[in-house]
């Protein structure tokens, strides 16, 4: 993905946050944030095409949180702290939040970046929980397959706007305390209290 292309979906996410886009068409994006339709096409053939890089950004700026990060040797509890961290200091182009609406209108795009985010999450979650029980602050009584799989089936949960409406309830917030649930729900008492007295040192 070339480095201007990058530059405008990411003002494109951020102003779907603030100015509410709706359906990411071309002549929404031209009306709203003055963004030539022309311009948009040097990059992408269609606005289906345009979507679908809108979120492999997303999926991209996530996964760049473990490239950028080397996790070698750290603490499991750390490793939640670090993602949760990053997630929140990129949220807008991370969160699924700026996003979800985009699941009516292209279902089979979408579904199909959701399953990648989701196998990604997945794979991490598992590393994470294994670590753990490695280093001793995750209980060994644990099955590693059945917790990250119940973690999975709790991020789709917070997608879903019928459960969790997004006038109520901030997926910045959800996030956050489905991160801390987790931690408190594997951790030995050694663990949390490594948790709490780490998570006062941890500006989100």
């Amino acid at each position: 993905m070339e480095d201007q292309f990058r530059e405008i979906l990411k003002k494109i996410r951020y102003s779907a946050k603030e100015r509410k886009l709706k359906n990411f068409s071309f002549k929404e994006i031209e009306r709203v944030l003055g963004i030539p339709k022309s311009e948009i096409k040097k990059y992408v053939s269609s606005e289906k095409e345009m979507i679908e890089k809108l979120l492999e950004l997303e999926r991209q700026k996530f996964e760049s949180i473990f490239l950028t990060h080397n996790f070698e040797g750290v603490n499991a509890i750390d490793i939640l702290l670090t993602v949760s961290k990053e997630v929140a200091k990129d949220f807008v182009l991370v969160s699924p939040a700026i996003t979800v609406k985009l699941k009516e209108k292209y279902p089979v795009i979408y579904q199909e970046h959701f399953d990648k985010r989701v196998q990604f999450i997945f794979e991490k979650i598992q590393i994470n929980i294994t670590k753990g029980i490695n280093q001793g602050i995750y209980r060994d009584d644990l099955s590693i397959e059945l917790l990250a799989r119940l973690y999975i089936s709790r991020l789709i949960d917070i997608h879903n706007p019928d459960l969790f409406p997004p006038e109520k309830f901030s997926f910045e917030t959800l996030f956050e305390v489905m991160f801390e649930d987790l931690i408190r729900s594997i951790s030995k008492p050694e663990g949390i209290t490594y948790f709490e007295k780490k998570r006062k040192t941890v500006k989100f």
